[in-house]
C-alpha cells in the first residue's frame, strides 16, 4: 500500500530523522567542496569521446561495404547516442556541471540528441518527478499516465492493453518523453500564448532532430542512402530501449514505494530524503556499464543529489549504503536483467483487475 507516514514506515524517530539528514547534508558538502579539477576533465573527456564516438560511427557507416561495416557502425552510433542522452544530456540537464560556469555545458544551454527540448524536459522531470517522486497522482514517471505500476492505481479495462503499451513505451522512449515534457509546459503555462510558445518549440525540435537522422545524414551517404536511413533509426531505437530500461529498474522494481500526496505535508528536507530513499532502486554495474547509464544504476544516490556530478555516484554509493545500514533501511539493488524481470512481472501483473491477478506485487528490497 502507499505510504503516507514516511519515518514511521521507516521505523524512525524525530531524532533519526534529524541524524539521517545530517549525515546526506554532509556527504553532499564533501562533494560539493572536492569538485575541481578531475570533475571537469572527466565531463570535458566524455564530451570529446562522445563527439569523435558519432563521428567515426557514421563514417564507417558512409564508406564501409558488407554487413560487418554496417553493424559496426551502427553499434557504435547507438552507444554514441547512449551516451550523449545519458551521461551527457540529462547529467548536464540536471545542472551537475553548473558550477563550472561554462556557458557551453550548463543546464541553461544544453540541448540534447533527443526530439523533446531540453527545457520542457527539465520542467517535467526536475521539478514534477525528482520533488514529487512516487507520490500517486502527481509524479508523472509513476507509469508515465500509461500503465498501472502499484496496487493503489485504481485498475481500468484500458489497463489490460498495458503489456503492449509497455513495448511501445520502449520502443518509442524518445517521443513519449518529448510529448510528457510538452504537456508538463502546457499545464504550468498561464497564457495561450505561453502554450503556444511551447508548442512551436517542441515542433521545431521535432523537426530539427527528425531532419537530421531521416534526412540530412541520409542525404549526405548519396546513394547509400538506405543504409544510413536504416542504420539511423536502428541506433534511435538501442538508444531508446536501453534508456527506457535503465529509467524503469530505477523506479518499478521490487522495492521502490509509493506514496500518497498526504505524503508530502509539512515535509521536512530529512523526511524528503527518506522518500528519496525507500522510492528507488540501483542495479548492480561496473564501469563500463554504469558510464552507458549515465551512472543511473545509481539511482538511489541520483535521487538524494541530483545535482552532484554522476563521476562521483560510485564513492557516493558507498556512504549512502553505510547510511541505510546504519539506520536500518533498505538498500534496493539487484543485477540489471533481474530488475527489469521483476519489474516487467509488475506491469504484466498489474494490467490485471486485483481479484484476477495470480498474485500481489512483491514490494521486498533486493540487496
Amino acid at each position: 500500500m502507499a505510504i503516507t507516514e514516511v519515518a514511521e514506515y521507516a521505523h524512525l524517530s524525530e531524532a533519526d530523522l534529524d541524524a539521517l539528514g545530517a549525515a546526506l547534508d554532509d556527504i553532499r558538502r564533501d562533494v560539493e567542496n572536492s569538485r575541481g579539477a578531475p570533475d571537469r576533465a572527466y565531463i570535458l573527456r566524455t564530451i570529446v569521446f562522445q563527439r569523435c564516438l558519432e563521428l567515426s560511427a557514421r563514417l564507417i557507416i558512409a564508406v564501409s561495404r558488407g554487413k560487418v561495416g554496417s553493424t559496426l557502425g551502427t553499434t557504435a552510433l547507438a552507444t554514441a547516442k547512449a551516451i550523449e542522452n545519458m551521461e551527457l544530456g540529462h547529467n548536464i540537464c540536471h545542472g551537475q556541471w553548473d558550477w563550472m560556469n561554462d556557458p557551453e555545458i550548463h543546464s541553461s544551454t544544453w540541448e540534447w540528441d533527443m526530439a523533446g527540448v531540453s527545457a520542457q524536459w527539465r520542467h517535467a522531470h526536475n521539478y514534477r518527478h525528482h520533488v514529487f517522486t512516487n507520490v500517486i497522482g502527481m509524479d508523472d514517471d509513476l507509469g508515465y499516465g500509461i500503465m498501472r505500476v502499484t496496487p493503489d492505481q485504481p485498475w481500468r479495462p484500458s489497463n489490460l492493453l498495458q503489456p503492449l503499451r509497455n513495448v511501445v513505451l520502449g520502443v518509442l522512449f524518445e517521443w513519449g518523453i518529448a510529448l510528457q515534457g510538452w504537456e508538463s509546459q502546457q499545464k504550468a503555462s498561464a497564457t495561450r500564448a505561453e502554450k503556444s510558445a511551447h508548442t512551436r518549440a517542441l515542433v521545431r525540435k521535432i523537426a530539427r532532430q527528425a531532419g537530421k537522422d531521416y534526412l540530412f545524414f541520409p542525404a549526405l551517404s548519396v546513394r547509400r542512402w538506405r543504409r544510413t536511413l536504416t542504420a539511423n533509426a536502428v541506433a534511435n531505437l538501442v538508444r531508446n530501449v536501453w534508456a527506457y530500461m535503465v529509467i524503469c529498474c530505477g523506479h518499478f522494481a521490487d522495492g521502490t514505494q509509493k506514496f500518497t500526496p498526504a505524503a508530502l505535508d509539512d515535509e521536512t528536507k530529512p523526511e524528503w530524503y527518506l522518500r528519496q530513499m525507500l522510492g528507488t532502486a540501483n542495479f548492480r554495474a561496473g564501469p563500463v556499464l554504469a558510464f552507458l547509464s549515465g551512472n543511473l544504476c545509481y539511482q538511489i544516490e541520483h535521487h538524494l543529489f541530483p545535482d552532484l556530478p554522476s563521476n562521483r555516484y560510485a564513492e557516493i554509493a558507498v556512504q549512502v549504503r553505510a547510511v541505510c545500514t546504519r539506520f536500518g533501511l533498505p538498500y534496493t539493488t539487484g543485477p540489471l536483467a533481474l530488475q527489469y524481470l521483476r519489474t516487467l512481472r509488475t506491469i504484466i501483473t498489474l494490467a490485471l483487475p486485483d481479484h484476477v491477478a495470480p498474485e500481489r506485487v512483491c514490494v521486498c528490497a533486493s540487496s
